[in-house]
C-alpha cells in the first residue's frame, strides 16, 4: 500500500469556537479528483455602448425606463479612451479572469436587415475584448443580450424586449456574426454562444416577448443550431440562461439536444436549497457529457438598483466566495460574476473596476479597482486556473455553517486551498493534506474587512513553512484565506492556465 505524507496545518485563532478548540477539521486528498472543471472563473464584460433614446411612448409593451437591459450597457469606456482600455485589460490580466462572458446585442452588428456593420462602436469594443482574450488564452462565452432592432420585432413590442419575429432572420444574423468572428477574424477564444439573456422558463424572464404572450425558446435554439451546422461553426451553444436558480425540471428541457452546454443565473446567494438545485443541474449536464455554468451570479439581497453600493461591498464579496466554493464543490464547470464593468448608477454598483464617475456622469481616464469587490474576487481568480481539478475533501468535525472550504489542483500541479469564514469571530481549525508529494511551503493570502475601500493595496503572500508538527495560521472573522503551494506576488499576473 502506497504511503502518503500527511501534512497537518493548524489554523489556530480562537479557543471559544468549539469544545475541542476547533471549529472545523478538513482532510484533503490530492490524488482524489471529484471533478475537473471545463471552464474557469471570470466576470461579465459587455460591449454595448448605448441603447437610448428608448422612445417608450411608441410601444404598447415598453421596456423599463430605470434600468433597461439591466446594467448590461455603458459600463465599458468609449474605444477612444485608449489609456482606460489599457488599464481595463491590465486589471483583467492581474485578476486572472479566464472565463469571460462577453455581451452584445443584434443592433451592434445588424442594425438593418441583411446590412451588417463590422465597425460600429460596439463592434470596435468587442474586438478590443476579444483581442485581449485571444492573446491571454481566455475562454469566451459570447452572449447576445437582446435584439434591439425594430425590423425583427413584434408589432407594438419594444425591440429591446421583443423576441425575433422571423427566426430565419434571427439565425442568419447570429450565424453571420459568429462566422465572421471565428473564420474571418480567427477568434479561437470564442468557445460558447448564448442566443438571448434570461428568457422565460426560469423563475423570472424579461427579454423573450411577443407582446401578451411569451415566445417559445426551443424553436429559436434549434434554428440557430441548424445555422451553425450549415456554416460549419464549431462554437458550442449554451442555455437556457434562466434566472434565478431555476429548479431543475427535466420536462422543461425539450431544447436539450440542441445545446452543447447548460447555464443558469443566481442572484439570491446559494443556500442549502440552492445548492440542491445547482447539484441537480450539474449532475444532469455531466450525465449528458456537457459542461454546466453559472453564467451570472451575485446577491441582490445585499442591495441592488440605482447606485446602491451593496454589490461592491465586502459582505457581497464574502457571499460571492460562498457561492463559488459551494458551486465548484458540486461540479459547476465555470462561474461568471456580474460584472467586470458597470456604470454603477442604473442597477446597483456591480463593477469590479470603476470606469465611470457616478456623480459627474462621465467616463474616467484612469480605471481603478473597487477594492472590496476586486480583491475579494481576486482570492479566487488569481489563484485558480481554468480547467482546475476539484479535490476530495472531508469535514471531520462538527458542522459549522460559517466555514466553507475547497481545495483544487491547477493543471501545473499547484495546490490551492481556500477557506471562507463568514462569522464575526475568528475560528480554530485543522487542515490535513494527504499527498504523495512533500509540500515544503504554503503561501498564505488574506482578504478581510481591513482592506481599504479605495486606494492602493498589495495582495502579497506570507511565506509559510510546513513542519511535521503543523503550523498555526490565523483565520480571521469575515475573511477569505488562500493557501497555495505557488508564490504569487502582487506584481505578478493572475493565474489563467
Amino acid at each position: 500500500m502506497r504511503k502518503h505524507l500527511i501534512i497537518s496545518t493548524l489554523l489556530a485563532v480562537s479557543a471559544l469556537t468549539a469544545a475541542n478548540g476547533q471549529a472545523f477539521s478538513y482532510s484533503v486528498f490530492t490524488d482524489s479528483v471529484i471533478h475537473k472543471m471545463m471552464g474557469g472563473i471570470g466576470a461579465s464584460w459587455h460591449v454595448i455602448n448605448n441603447i437610448r433614446p428608448l422612445e417608450n411612448q411608441k410601444y404598447k409593451f415598453p421596456v423599463r425606463e430605470d434600468s433597461p437591459l439591466g446594467s448590461a450597457w455603458a459600463g465599458t469606456p468609449p474605444v477612444a479612451k485608449t489609456e482606460a482600455w489599457t488599464d481595463l485589460c491590465n486589471h483583467a490580466r492581474w485578476l486572472g479572469l479566464d472565463f469571460i462572458r462577453v455581451e452584445l446585442m443584434a443592433k451592434s452588428y445588424e442594425p438593418n436587415k441583411h446590412e451588417f456593420t463590422w465597425n460600429s462602436e460596439d463592434m470596435q469594443a468587442l474586438y478590443k475584448v476579444l483581442d485581449y482574450c485571444q492573446q491571454n488564452d481566455v475562454d469566451v462565452f459570447l452572449q447576445q443580450m437582446c435584439q434591439n432592432i425594430e425590423w425583427n420585432a413584434y408589432p407594438g413590442v419594444h425591440p429591446i424586449l421583443s423576441a425575433p419575429r422571423s427566426l430565419d432572420d434571427f439565425a442568419d444574423g447570429i450565424g453571420t456574426l459568429v462566422e465572421y468572428l471565428v473564420k474571418t477574424k480567427n477568434y479561437t477564444c470564442i468557445k460558447y454562444f448564448c442566443i438571448t439573456n434570461e428568457p422565460p422558463g426560469g423563475t423570472w424572464g424579461y427579454w423573450w416577448s411577443m407582446g401578451k404572450n411569451d415566445a417559445p425558446y426551443t424553436p429559436a435554439v434549434k434554428r440557430v443550431y441548424e445555422e451553425f451546422l450549415k456554416r460549419k461553426i464549431s462554437v458550442i451553444l449554451s442555455g437556457p440562461d434562466w434566472t434565478d436558480l431555476p429548479p431543475f425540471n427535466l420536462n422543461k428541457l425539450d431544447f436539450s439536444s440542441w445545446l452543447g452546454a447548460y447555464d443558469i443565473h443566481s442572484y439570491g446567494g446559494i443556500d442549502t436549497n440552492g445548492a440542491k438545485t445547482v447539484k441537480q443541474w450539474a449532475d444532469w449536464a455531466h450525465k449528458m457529457n456537457k459542461p454546466f455554468f453559472i453564467s451570472e451570479f451575485g446577491n441582490m439581497k445585499l442591495g441592488w438598483g440605482g447606485d446602491n453600493p451593496g454589490p461592491k461591498s465586502s459582505a457581497a464579496a464574502l457571499s460571492n466566495a460562498h457561492d463559488i466554493i459551494t458551486s465548484l464543490n458540486l461540479g459547476t464547470d465555470a462561474m461568471n460574476r456580474w460584472s467586470f464593468t458597470n456604470r454603477g448608477d442604473m442597477d446597483g454598483q456591480w463593477q469590479l473596476v470603476r470606469t465611470f464617475d457616478i456623480r459627474k456622469k462621465e467616463y474616467l481616464d484612469k480605471v481603478v479597482p473597487e477594492n472590496k469587490a476586486y480583491y475579494g474576487f481576486a482570492m479566487f481568480t488569481r489563484f485558480i486556473a481554468k480547467y482546475a481539478s476539484v479535490l476530495k475533501s472531508v469535514n471531520q468535525s462538527a458542522s459549522d455553517t460559517s466555514i466553507s472550504f475547497i481545495s483544487l489542483k491547477n493543471p501545473d500541479g499547484t495546490l490551492v486551498s481556500i477557506l471562507l469564514n463568514q462569522a464575526n469571530d475568528s475560528k480554530n481549525g485543522l487542515l490535513k493534506i494527504d499527498t504523495k508529494n512533500k509540500i515544503n511551503k504554503l503561501y498564505k493570502y488574506v482578504y478581510d474587512e481591513d482592506i481599504p475601500s479605495d486606494g492602493k493595496f498589495a495582495l502579497n503572500p506570507v511565506e509559510t513553512t510546513i513542519t511535521p508538527s503543523g503550523l498555526s495560521v490565523k483565520l480571521k472573522g469575515k475573511s477569505i484565506t488562500v493557501l497555495s503551494t505557488k508564490m504569487l506576488m502582487d506584481s505578478d499576473w493572475g493565474t489563467i492556465k
